[in-house]
This record gives C-alpha cells, sequence and structure tokens, in this order.
C-alpha cells in the first residue's frame, strides 16, 4: 500500500483530463491518496478535505482487509474490521449508514443522527446534511460516485453498477439533493471514484443495448465513469472528477469482482462532513 501510480495511468492532477466521455467532453483525474493508517488500509480525496472539509475515501486491500457482510468469508473475520473501520471514524462520525445493496436506484436522505450503525435493505445510495454522519458503500468493481453540494454541507454517495446507471441513480441522486438541499445542478460537485476501467470491462449484448437504446450483438468494452461525466454532463452538474484507478488493473491495492472471477473482498467508499 505505497501509493505508487498504476502502470497504466499517469500521474493525474486536477487540471490534466481523462478520457473523452461518450458526450464529447472530458474530466479531470482526480487521484486517491493513501492514509497512513495501519489498522484500516485506505485512501482519501485530500482535496476534497482541503476545500470542503469532507471525509471521502475508499478501504483498499491492504492485508485482506475485505468488508463484504454479504460474503462466504468468516462473519467474525469480517466484522472485527468493521469494527477497526468504526473505530478510525468515531467520534467524528458517530453515525455510519450502511445498506444491503441491490443495484437498484434507491438513494436514502438520513436527517437523524444516532451514536451506531444503520443498516438498510434494498438502497443503492445514502445522502445527508447533517454532520457527523459518514455514508459508505460497498464495490469491488462498480463505481463509487461522491456528490456534494459543498455551499449546503449536503453529501450523497451512490453504489453506480451498470445496471444502476442504465436505470438512472444518478438522475435519482441529484432531483434528492436539488430537493432537500434547495440546490441547483449547477451546484452539485461530482466524483467517479475507483471502479473498473473501460478496458477490463468487456460486457455482452444485453449491457450493451441498455445504453446505446439499439439491439446489440457481440461483446465489447464500456466504460461507466465515462457514462456517468456524459450523464452529468446532460444534468448540468457544475464540476466534474474521475480516478485514474482501475480495481481491476491495480489489484495489487483493490478488490475486483471481474479480475478475480468473483471470488475477491469487498472495498468500502464512505462520505462525510465530520462534526466540528
Amino acid at each position: 500500500m505505497d501509493g505508487r501510480p498504476s502502470p497504466h495511468a499517469p500521474e493525474p492532477t486536477l487540471g490534466r483530463r481523462s478520457a473523452a466521455s461518450p458526450a464529447g467532453g472530458a474530466a479531470p483525474l482526480l487521484r486517491e491518496t493513501p492514509v497512513p493508517d495501519p489498522a484500516v488500509p485506505r485512501m482519501e480525496l485530500v482535496e476534497w478535505a482541503a476545500r470542503w472539509g469532507a471525509t471521502a475515501g475508499i478501504t483498499t486491500r491492504g492485508h485482506g482487509f475485505s468488508l463484504g457482510l454479504w460474503s462466504d468469508e468468516h462473519v467474525g473475520q469480517v466484522l472485527t474490521r468493521w469494527r477497526a473501520f468504526r473505530a478510525a471514524f468515531h467520534p467524528r462520525f458517530p453515525a455510519l449508514v450502511v445498506s444491503h445493496q441491490v443495484h437498484g436506484t434507491a438513494v436514502a436522505w438520513h436527517e437523524q443522527r444516532t451514536d451506531g450503525w444503520l443498516i438498510q435493505d434494498g438502497v443503492d445510495g445514502h445522502a445527508t446534511a447533517t454532520r457527523g454522519i459518514l455514508l459508505g458503500i460497498t464495490v469491488a468493481d462498480c463505481v463509487p460516485v461522491y456528490l456534494a453540494v459543498p455551499h449546503k454541507g449536503a453529501f450523497a454517495l451512490l453504489h453506480a453498477g451498470w445496471r444502476g446507471v442504465a436505470a438512472g441513480i444518478l438522475e435519482r441522486a441529484f432531483e434528492l439533493l436539488k430537493r432537500q438541499a434547495f440546490a441547483r445542478a449547477g451546484d452539485i460537485v461530482m466524483h467517479c471514484g475507483v471502479g473498473i476501467c473501460g478496458a477490463c470491462y468487456e460486457v455482452g449484448a444485453e449491457v450493451l443495448s441498455c445504453f446505446s437504446g439499439q439491439r446489440e450483438t457481440g461483446q465489447r468494452p464500456i466504460d461507466l465513469r465515462a457514462i456517468l461525466v456524459a450523464q452529468a454532463e446532460r444534468l448540468g452538474v457544475g464540476t466534474v472528477s474521475v480516478s485514474p484507478w482501475c480495481s481491476a488493473h491495480d489489484r495489487d491495492h483493490f478488490f475486483s469482482h471481474r479480475a478475480s472471477g468473483g471470488r475477491d473482498g469487498r472495498m468500502v467508499a464512505y462520505l462525510g462532513q465530520p462534526l466540528a
């Protein structure tokens, strides 16, 4: 967990441009950087902390730190890691919100802060404007989408696999933030985090048809982050950035469901504004 650049991606900065999106635009690359904590291996967006006081990051696979709640791994080992994760953020975040994800479009709004865990069913996104609530999702190739309305202190975190992206989870989250935070689309900042890159994600006709709107045949690679950037452009988002990390290419750092043939663990992406 040394934070060295991926061999397939240049060292990015906020000003450098990523590959073009399907809509013809491009988004700056923004790299998650390692946090020096041997107990909970993770990377965070230092720019989000510096500019908006947000804690935004993702756990990594250092010393087998899988957090898959619904996996075949021994439950005691997984819960021990979750306790370490909880301890790393408490008391800055008394509340931790996670869910049993179903690749849907439901995004839950959280107002009440309680000291403990909240585990929901059938939810693939979480949002809040309350300090001290840490939003969490599990990923291992699907894209964690971080959303912020900085001047309102509102945040959302989405689990974006191809089903959720095709079904409109990003639009659902935008509408929720606009309604609950009294925000405009142009006020929203978005980061597409660590996920599988287009070169590693070849899909069949069923998936391709969902995005093209036409009957497809064969297999082709798709880039979910580029699709999300294009959707954000159409929704009028203010600022977008994209992680250069690939969960499959960079398996020395991250878990990948696709690259492991379904045998890998799970990471937790997290987002929130700590108690002052």
